[in-house]
């Protein structure tokens, strides 16, 4: 059996540096990819971040069926082991959510990363049930991503971590900066915060006067050392870097990410196979991106330089 990273432990880990979400191997018939995901993985991990989210968002956990998952978690706990700790995608109604929750946890991941639920709103006191069974469920740190239908309260984490102790984070993907502040000053030190919105590099320095350390980045899967650079400058910050960053890079990026619903997704996968590391077609309801945007990607791309 492998060790268990604690709750704690992975609380003060996550915070000490950049995290990201790699993206999901697929062949072109759209079956997943185990060698090449392996590959890709052991590219990723050899460069310092704090943590890997294996079957995230941007790893389309939304399309994977549970076998897959299994495969996808184990193959990210094997190839990273004693390099990166592997946080787990989990999510959909309660129960669906704990089969998966038990199923990083069986496989040796070190932690969740709670997705929002599926498709129906949800009442304050629903969303702190579903979130404290899937707690439960594991001994596993718990992060809760606030996005879409799970969008909590000050006063509904302030019940959830009285109650559950393995409730370790809080990833924030809707925005709200009086939502935010209002949790970290009701929570403080209680958890990690993490950047969640898409693109993350873009709100990553107000959001570092916030109280929220870290963040994770999507282009850490085509940019790497380009993602790295930029962490750095907001973590010193070097608000120089990032302005150069976000003119000559990110906001042309957005451009092209914000053609489309999805290619948040997208993007990346087209970002890695111009850096030469394919992760094949994404799956619908996405669609991949087309030739003029590819091109235009890889444009700014190389105006990077060597990643």
């Amino acid at each position: 059996m492998p060790t268990l990273m604690s709750p704690e432990e992975l609380k003060a880990t996550i915070p000490t540096g950049l995290l990201s979400f790699p993206v999901t191997d697929f062949t072109a018939a759209g079956d997943f990819d185990a060698k090449s995901y392996a590959g890709r993985l052991e590219w990723l991990s050899a460069y310092k971040v704090s943590a890997l989210f294996a079957a995230g968002g941007t790893g389309e956990f939304f399309s994977l069926t549970l076998p897959e998952y299994s495969q996808v978690i184990a193959s990210a706990v094997e190839t990273c082991r004693g390099k990166v700790p592997i946080i787990a995608g989990a999510g959909y109604g309660t129960r669906t959510a704990i089969e998966y929750a038990r199923e990083a946890e069986r496989l040796g991941a070190a932690g969740i990363l709670l997705l929002p639920h599926y498709l129906t709103e949800a009442s304050q006191e629903g969303l702190r049930a579903h979130i404290t069974a899937v707690c439960k469920s594991t001994r596993l740190g718990v992060v809760v991503y606030n996005r879409g239908a799970c969008k909590l309260t000050a006063d509904t984490m302030l019940k959830l971590v009285a109650d559950n102790a393995n409730l370790i984070g809080f990833k924030d993907g809707v925005g709200e900066i009086e939502a935010m502040v209002s949790i970290w000053n009701t929570l403080g030190d209680r958890l990690t915060y993490l950047g969640g919105l898409p693109t993350a590099e873009v709100y990553a320095q107000a959001y570092k006067a916030m109280g929220v350390p870290t963040y994770s980045s999507a282009v850490f899967n085509f940019i790497p050392k380009t993602a790295l650079e930029f962490h750095t400058a907001v973590m010193a910050d070097d608000h120089a870097t990032c302005g150069r960053l976000l003119r000559d890079f990110f906001f042309p990026y957005l451009a092209i990410r914000n053609r489309q619903p999805g290619y948040a997704v997208s993007i990346i996968k087209a970002g890695a196979a111009i850096v030469g590391h394919p992760a094949g077609p994404v799956r619908s309801p996405l669609s991949d991106l087309k030739t003029d945007e590819r091109d235009a990607l890889a444009d700014l791309i190389a105006k990077l330089g060597p990643q």
